[in-house]
C-alpha cells in the first residue's frame, strides 16, 4: 500500500538498564520506516521528565529523525513548565504534545494539584510564550475518557484544547473503527479543522490489552476478547489473530480517510514492523 499520510512512533523512557541498553537498536529498526517524528512519552504518575528529555536526544543523535516530548502539567508550577519549554527550545524541538497526565493515585477529587489543572491550559500557557514556535499535539479520546462525566463533557474539553491552539490530535488506542469515525464526524460538525491521528496499539498478548483497554476506557470488542482468552496460551497463534484484528481495523482507517496513523511501540519494534509489514506501507521519503 503506497501511502501519503502520517506515521509515527510512540517511545517511553526506558526503566531498566536493560531498556536503555535496548532502546537505540529499537529506534534503530523504527527509523529505517522514516517516521515524520517519534514522540516520547513522560513517566506515569508524575515522575520527573529528565528520562523524557534523555530519551529525546537518544532518538534525534541516532537517527536524525524529529522527537516531540510528552509535556505534562500535573502538580507543576508555571515557572517549572516554562523551564521545560525552553529547554526543549534550546534543543531544537519544534513539537509537543501537550496532556494533562496522571492524577496522583491520593488525588480524592478531580481537581487537579498545581498551577495547571487541565491540558487546554498547558496548550495556553505554550501559545502565551512561545507563539507558533511549537506544533502542538493533543489527546483525544473517541470513546470518552474514562474520568470524565459524560461524553459532552468530554467532547467540550477536546474542542477547548483546539481553540486554545492544538495542531493536530492523538488518538487513544481503540479497537472499534465506528468509535473513531463517529468522534471525526463531531469533530466536523463543531468546526474542529485539525487532524486527528488514530492511536494505534498492536496486540501481543491477552493480558496486556486487557490492562491497557481498561486503564484508558477504551471497548475491546467481545469476539476479539474471547478469541484472545482462547489464544493465551498459543503466542503465535494469538500473534497471528491480533495482527489482523489490527491490521482490518488500520486498512479501515486509512481507507476511509484518517490522516495517518500513530504506533504506540511499547518499545518493541517487532509488532510494529510487523504490522506495518502487514499493511504493505511504503517506507516514507
Amino acid at each position: 500500500m503506497k501511502s501519503t499520510s502520517r506515521f509515527s512512533f510512540e517511545l517511553f523512557p526506558p526503566r531498566t538498564p536493560e531498556g536503555v541498553a535496548k532502546l537505540p537498536g529499537v529506534v534503530a529498526q523504527l527509523a529505517e520506516l522514516r517516521p515524520e517524528y517519534f514522540s516520547v512519552t513522560h513517566g506515569a504518575g508524575g515522575s520527573d521528565q529528565d528520562g523524557t528529555y534523555e530519551t529525546l536526544l537518544t532518538v534525534v543523535r541516532e537517527t536524525g529523525i524529529e522527537a516531540a516530548p510528552h509535556l505534562t502539567c500535573i502538580g507543576s508550577t508555571r515557572a517549572n513548565i516554562a523551564a521545560l519549554l525552553d529547554k526543549y527550545r534550546a534543543a531544537g524541538v519544534k513539537r509537543i504534545v501537550a496532556l494533562r497526565g496522571d492524577l496522583p493515585a491520593t488525588a480524592l477529587s478531580p481537581a487537579a494539584p498545581g498551577e495547571f489543572h487541565y491540558a487546554s491550559e498547558l496548550v495556553c500557557f505554550i501559545r502565551e510564550t512561545h507563539g507558533d514556535h511549537f506544533r502542538i499535539e493533543v489527546a483525544a479520546y473517541p470513546e470518552m475518557h474514562p474520568q470524565a462525566s459524560n461524553p459532552a463533557a468530554d467532547f467540550d474539553n477536546f474542542v477547548h484544547k483546539v481553540e486554545c491552539g492544538a495542531d493536530s490530535a492523538l488518538t487513544q488506542l481503540f479497537y472499534n473503527a465506528d468509535a473513531y469515525f463517529d468522534f471525526v464526524e463531531r469533530c466536523e460538525k463543531a468546526g474542529l479543522r485539525i487532524p486527528i491521528v488514530p492511536g494505534i496499539m498492536p496486540i501481543t498478548s491477552f493480558d496486556k490489552t486487557l490492562r491497557f483497554c481498561n486503564g484508558c476506557g477504551a471497548d475491546l470488542p467481545r469476539w476479539v476478547r474471547l478469541r484472545l482468552e482462547e489464544l493465551q496460551n498459543d503466542r503465535d497463534a494469538l500473534l497471528d489473530f491480533g495482527l489482523g484484528v489490527v491490521t482490518r481495523l488500520c486498512e479501515t482507517l486509512l481507507r476511509s480517510g484518517a490522516p495517518g496513523l500513530h504506533f504506540y511501540t511499547i518499545n518493541q519494534a517487532g509488532p510494529t514492523l510487523r504490522l506495518w509489514e502487514s499493511l504493505k506501507l511504503s517506507v516514507m521519503a
